[in-house]
């Protein structure tokens, strides 16, 4: 089946270039994100591999020039991601985040329902500021190691479904309430930057992301709490996870975390009495460069160590580039101005109705749809619609962003559904059922936080 797909999608691929002669840039563009969008959808290869296509295709075709080719896959926002990876690894290699994660749930206490809280709150703050790829396989363990500490006659009740399901939502949650805790997030940012001169940092983004998370977060809580109905009340002594003393390479993470953490939340602040500017990136880069220079208290040994960046998820930053290619190939040939008259019959419609219209799709769409190749198409489209209608692009784009990231229902809705389904607790159904509820409650969060925020 996956070959038939192949083959169709090549096929029809070719015969759009054949058809048009492969010498009008309009068509071509079509016929390549068509490609990459077929293949995006259906995952007959890995979703990398499809992102490298402009790389082979791009410059042939005409879509690109070897300079915009070169700043897609070499863009700002690919090293920021690269440095929140390496900060992500020193973290998990030193095993901050169980500490964190311990600390949390030591205090919520043992009950079930605390247990869940604390699993979401804890799994949502780490994924703020590191992937929530990562966030979820680094929660999940420790989530695997609740249940298998139940007596086995209560492992097939509710409540290893809702904590399974507080490691996957609260790990795309989290990952809303900053800039880099996703990558559709700076995906946008740099779209806005690169395509219409528009600059969302760090702090822009946290003004509506980091509350939206929060509440999102409770909102989970709520609704989990009601449904694990009796459960709620059960206690387990072997749900307590013992704190250990921090260590000294602990600490000395956590102070090189906290420190780019500084300089991302007071840039505005920074620049002034430094005498130069940086970039977000600036920071994360240095952040990263300091764990592979500072010494840990083990003989003869950093922090980090370039065998260590082999669990970086290079494939990443390769979708990231490719997501940015593949927006400035529709931008530069014509495409998004073509795909912006589709919106043309929602000119009339008030901003309210819009923005509530374009989180809905976003949503929904990225069901089925990577949440990044999903930004990566409808951000340009959306943000020259912006122009059009004289409305401030930030104001649209943003939270069609935020919508991308918040799909509960499926597990390729986003790589923490897929984590969390493969560890065998849960079933399709249990997704939709309960992913249905948090979509629902994700849309008018999103859509109230626009209107109080960003309007």
């Amino acid at each position: 089946m996956k070959n038939l797909i192949i083959a169709v999608g090549i096929f029809l691929f070719a015969m759009i270039l054949f058809v048009t002669g492969a010498k009008d840039n309009f068509w071509n563009a079509i016929a390549l994100s068509g490609l990459m969008i077929y293949f995006w959808v259906f995952e007959v290869i890995p979703v990398y591999v499809t992102a490298l296509f402009p790389m082979i295709l791009a410059i042939p075709l005409g879509l690109l020039n070897k300079e915009d080719l070169a700043s897609s896959y070499g863009d700002g926002n690919v090293y920021l991601f690269f440095g929140g990876f390496v900060l992500a690894l020193g973290l998990e290699k030193w095993n901050v985040h169980e500490q964190v994660a311990r600390g949390i749930i030591s205090v919520v206490g043992k009950s079930k329902s605390r247990i869940l809280l604390g699993f979401l709150f804890s799994t949502g703050l780490i994924s703020m500021w590191i992937s929530n790829t990562a966030t979820a396989l680094m929660m999940l363990p420790m989530a695997t190691a609740i249940i298998h500490a139940m007596p086995k006659d209560q492992q097939h009740s509710k409540f290893p479904i809702f904590l399974m399901l507080s490691v996957a939502y609260a790990s795309s949650i989290g990952g809303v309430g900053t800039l880099i805790g996703s990558p559709p997030n700076t995906q946008m940012a740099s779209i806005l930057e690169k395509n219409f001169d528009i600059t969302v940092d760090f702090f822009s983004w946290m003004k509506i992301g980091f509350p939206l998370s929060i509440c999102m977060l409770l909102a989970t809580y709520c609704v989990f709490y009601f449904l694990l109905g009796k459960e709620r009340k059960d206690t387990h002594d072997e749900f307590i996870l013992h704190k250990t003393p921090w260590t000294k390479d602990q600490k000395r993470v956590v102070f090189v975390f906290l420190g780019v953490v500084f300089l991302w939340s007071f840039k505005d602040l920074l620049v002034p009495i430094l005498g130069f500017s940086y970039r977000d990136e600036n920071a994360a880069i240095l952040g990263g460069i300091l764990l592979f220079l500072l010494p840990s208290s083990e003989p003869n040994k950093k922090l980090l160590s370039w065998k260590d960046a082999e669990k970086i998820p290079w494939g990443i930053l390769i979708l990231f580039g490719g997501g940015l290619a593949l927006a400035a190939i529709l931008e530069k040939n014509g495409v998004i101005e073509q795909l912006s008259v589709l919106f043309e019959t929602m000119s009339n419609w008030t901003f309210a109705s819009l923005v509530l219209f374009l989180i809905i799709l976003a949503v929904f769409a990225s069901e089925v749809l990577s949440n990044l190749a999903m930004v990566s198409i409808f951000v340009p489209i959306v943000a020259k619609f912006a122009i059009e209608l004289g409305i401030p692009m930030e104001q649209l784009c943003i939270p069609l962003t935020l919508g991308a990231s918040l799909a509960f229902m499926l597990p390729v809705g986003t790589p923490p559904n897929a984590i969390v389904f493969s560890s065998g607790y849960l079933h399709v159904n249990q997704m939709v059922k309960y992913g249905f509820i948090m979509n629902v409650i994700s849309i008018l969060l999103i859509f109230l936080f626009t209107l109080l925020i960003l309007r």
